[in-house]
């Protein structure tokens, strides 16, 4: 392209300076020639030199987006070198072969940079159906190959390159015709790159033979996370699908011009999609090893769910259950050596409940009969078996004082029964009982 424009240039000064010579000579009536049957001026035909002006004012915009992407990619901003080299790519105007598959490579390495492989891949892939011996094509599509570890594909690329290295030291020159520009390639270079190559070569070999073959990282393919969830595989696997068509692979030819190529259109079209297909292949791979991935973790998270929930709900109904007493240990321990302090243990029960009775019956009949009211304190002490408890004999009915002396007797019978009740174990010693309280009655009588 730059030597084009420099022709360009050179042929617009010689066509500038023809055109003023000849327009010196000429008089004014040689421009009638220029006026139409109606009087009016009619367009003179474009002259060779203001077609030469206008490609050579795309020329010159086409290298400027050119050097402003590769000016990006250098300053490590490789979107901003996509957008330049997309730009330069998408003209409307026709592009040569080769400038084109140098713009590609030059796009592949921004897409590189961005991590997206896939469309990398797809650069080189267009990039080498322009121009099949494009070493640095194959070079950086051999480096994807092996940054995604799809190891066969990037020995087939490598083999290939090894090729072209031994054509161009049989032939002592470089391929392509000898007008069309080698930057980042000298022949002189050409013996240590392929020493460097067949070691490269041998060592790659060696890791498909160890197993290493198969193992391709889909996830860097696709350009996904590892552990992304099912919205973000399904959204970049539609944009690579949409995209990476083997019927869309080829429209990309209809924009640039083989005219100095000398190639078949139709060969370069089977190629883009031969290539295309390949690349197609491995995403729809890719996406199924992905897509199982992402749905045994689902599932795996559903069966953790389910198993942390049936944890909470036996936390909750062990916290909520009362703890149970362990009745075959306290057996078995007053079986073996403590019968005495169980059974003395289980009776304590029994005689306080007894005592209860006792003294609500005592209460009942106290509270129903017609005896004084006396206020006194009784000491039980061998009456009874619970010695220390004072009772108190309170709020009784006060009867008349005429029917005292009648019912002294049976009060005292009704008084030795309750003495028995208290607790008596004996006859003797509910009568002793019943003459204490005969003594305290009568007292309370005469101060009465």
């Amino acid at each position: 392209m730059e030597d084009a424009m420099v022709l360009l240039q050179t042929a617009r000064r010689l066509a500038s300076a023809a055109f003023r010579r000849e327009s010196v000579g000429q008089s004014d009536d040689s421009f009638a020639s220029f006026a139409g049957e109606d009087g009016g001026m009619a367009a003179p035909p474009p002259s060779e030199l203001e077609s030469a002006s206008q490609l050579l004012s795309h020329i010159k915009f086409i290298l400027r987006r050119r050097a402003a992407a590769v000016a990006a990619l250098d300053a490590g901003l490789p979107a901003e070198a996509v957008r330049h080299f997309s730009k330069v790519l998408d003209s409307r105007r026709g592009l040569p072969g080769s400038f084109a598959a140098s713009c590609l490579i030059g796009r592949a390495a921004a897409y590189r940079a961005t991590g997206r492989l896939a469309e990398a891949i797809a650069d080189c892939n267009r990039a080498l159906s322009v121009d099949p011996s494009s070493i640095p094509a194959l070079r950086s599509r051999a480096d994807l190959f092996e940054a995604v570890r799809a190891l066969p594909d990037c020995l087939h690329d490598l083999e290939h390159l090894k090729l072209l290295y031994d054509a161009i030291l049989r032939d002592r020159k470089l391929l392509g015709p000898p007008w069309r520009p080698h930057r980042d390639l000298r022949y002189r270079d050409i013996p240590a790159n392929l020493r460097a190559l067949i070691a490269r070569i041998q060592q790659l070999r060696g890791r498909i033979a160890a197993g290493e073959g198969n193992n391709v990282d889909y996830y860097a393919l696709i350009g996904v996370r590892r552990g992304c969830s099912r919205p973000e595989l399904e959204r970049a696997h539609l944009l690579l699908t949409l995209k990476h068509k083997p019927e869309k692979a080829v429209a990309f030819v209809d924009r640039f011009e083989f005219t100095d190529d000398h190639r078949d259109l139709e060969a370069i079209r089977d190629q883009a999609r031969m290539s295309a297909s390949i690349l197609y292949r491995m995403l729809q791979k890719g996406y199924a090893s992905i897509m199982t991935a992402v749905m045994d973790e689902e599932a795996a998270e559903k069966q953790r769910a389910k198993e942390a929930a049936a944890a909470a709900v036996a936390a909750i109904q062990t916290t909520e259950k009362p703890p149970k007493t362990d009745h075959i240990s306290g057996g078995k321990e007053c079986g073996t050596g403590t019968e005495k302090g169980c059974s003395a243990a289980a009776a304590a029960p029994a005689f306080q409940g007894v005592f209860c009775r006792d003294m609500a019956a005592v209460g009942s009949m106290l509270s129903h009969r017609a005896i004084p009211v006396f206020r006194t304190l009784l000491f039980l002490g061998k009456a009874t078996h619970f010695t220390g408890h004072l009772f108190t004999l309170d709020s009784m009915l006060v009867p008349k004082r005429s029917q005292r002396k009648s019912r002294r007797e049976e009060r005292a019978q009704e008084l030795a029964l309750a003495g028995s009740l208290l607790g008596g174990k004996t006859k003797e010693e509910g009568n002793s009982l019943a003459r204490e309280v005969a003594v305290v009655s009568q007292t309370s009588s005469l101060e009465d």
